[in-house]
């Protein structure tokens, strides 16, 4: 068996009481980090980012996961601390982390501080990390019960994360993974805000990732949004599992753009043009020029009362539609090949700036030509004017140059 990710979404929101997201996360298979950070100012921002950065480069064909991420773990640390100690406006930062890797039958875990891993499995859902908290050391021990945890005034106190000591104990384990498992990496923005019961419920409501992961946010900005909240989803398949047997994953992507308000660009614009001139045509123009289905007929001798060419005029009704639904098709698949390989930045219905993959652009019907590949953790109301007309221009890019922009971005390199 050798198991691969079928289907993926990662989401982060600032909530509805912080002025600033202080949460990263990665989700690059067979790779996914979420990062909490802590500090004042700006410092929490920066350390999370720092965590999430020791593992962009991946583990490449690592034997020995869970060792590497450990090992990228402690430089993070390093990292962080060495920072936290030579700047005054990051002194005393710090970040949690929990990372994951898919291996071909299992995935590996690697986890510092009260961000968790979880997974849905024939509608159960498992935590498969311990938060390294007060509160849950306390239950652990036997001294409170789960129930008293809940509202305990020391639940948000945290007893080990990256940054504070020069090393750091890194609690890493693998489980045995199984194709249609669903799992769930989270900010503590979620789980102190749901109970663990909503969040299965959630999770089993929506099989689709992108829904379950706006209805985890949704359901946790309704009950006080009290944090900064994060949720990276993946599902794991086993492709030389018989076709029937698996179940492939929704890819219709919802975003909030209005792509018949946006300006096209490049080789797209031919395509969009047709396109939208297809829109315009109403349904029933093709189909009262369609064939009807073969009625017995009478037969009845020629007459001259026919007009001359009608055969040839029937024939040219019938090869219209035709000629309409090869050229939509043609539309359909240039379409989709150029969505392979451009990339614009916009928001998403959060106003969370948004990397898409595709054209901005619907055909009829509703097919839309992109879809998000990433959400950042920033607002764009936090951009300048100036700023926001020229990231959200949705001009098509490279993916390096997208994605490098992004980065830029969340690193604060192009907030003016």
């Amino acid at each position: 068996m050798m198991l691969r990710v079928a289907e993926q979404y990662a989401a982060t929101d600032t909530g509805r009481q912080r002025r600033a997201n202080e949460d990263s996360l990665l989700a690059r298979p067979p790779l996914f980090v979420v990062a909490d950070g802590m500090g004042g100012a700006q410092a929490g921002e920066v350390a999370s980012r720092l965590a999430v950065d020791a593992f962009e480069e991946g583990l490449g064909d690592t034997a020995a996961p869970e060792s590497d991420l450990a090992r990228r773990a402690g430089a993070a640390n390093a990292r962080i601390h060495e920072l936290s100690h030579s700047s005054a406006e990051h002194a005393g930062m710090g970040t949690t982390l929990t990372a994951v890797y898919v291996a071909p039958e299992e995935v590996a875990i690697a986890h510092v501080g009260d961000s968790r891993a979880y997974r849905l499995r024939a509608g159960e859902l498992v935590r498969l990390t311990d938060d390294h908290s007060l509160v849950d050391e306390l239950v652990r021990q036997g001294k409170i019960t789960p129930e008293e945890a809940v509202d305990h005034p020391q639940r948000s106190v945290i007893t080990r994360a990256l940054g504070p000591e020069p090393a750091v104990e890194v609690d890493t384990r693998s489980y045995s993974a199984r194709s249609g498992d669903v799992y769930l990496l989270c900010s503590d923005g979620l789980t102190t805000m749901l109970p663990e019961e909503r969040v299965a419920e959630l999770m089993r409501l929506h099989p689709r990732l992108r829904d379950a992961a706006e209805a985890l946010i949704a359901a946790a900005n309704e009950a006080g949004g009290r944090d900064n909240i994060t949720v990276v989803m993946f599902r794991l398949e086993d492709p030389s599992a018989p076709a029937s047997s698996l179940a492939p994953p929704e890819t219709e992507e919802r975003t909030a753009l209005a792509p018949e308000d946006l300006d096209g660009r490049g080789a797209a614009d031919a395509v969009v043009a047709a396109g939208r001139s297809a829109e315009r045509s109403e349904p029933g123009d093709l189909v009262a020029t369609a064939p009807h289905p073969a009625q017995p007929r009478t037969p009845r001798a020629p007459t001259s009362a026919r007009a001359p060419g009608g055969a040839h005029k029937r024939r040219r009704r019938l090869v219209a539609p035709a000629i309409a639904l090869v050229v939509l098709g043609l539309l359909a698949s240039g379409a989709y090949l150029a969505a392979q390989s451009v990339y614009f930045i916009g928001t998403n219905a959060r106003g969370l700036v948004t990397l898409y993959r595709g054209v901005p652009y619907k055909l009829p019907g509703g097919v839309a030509l992109y879809s998000s590949d990433y959400v950042s953790g920033v607002s764009a109301a936090t951009l300048s004017p100036a700023r926001r007309r020229t990231l959200l221009d949705h001009s098509l890019r490279s993916e390096a140059k997208a994605t490098g922009l992004m980065h830029s971005l969340e690193l604060g390199q192009l907030s003016e």
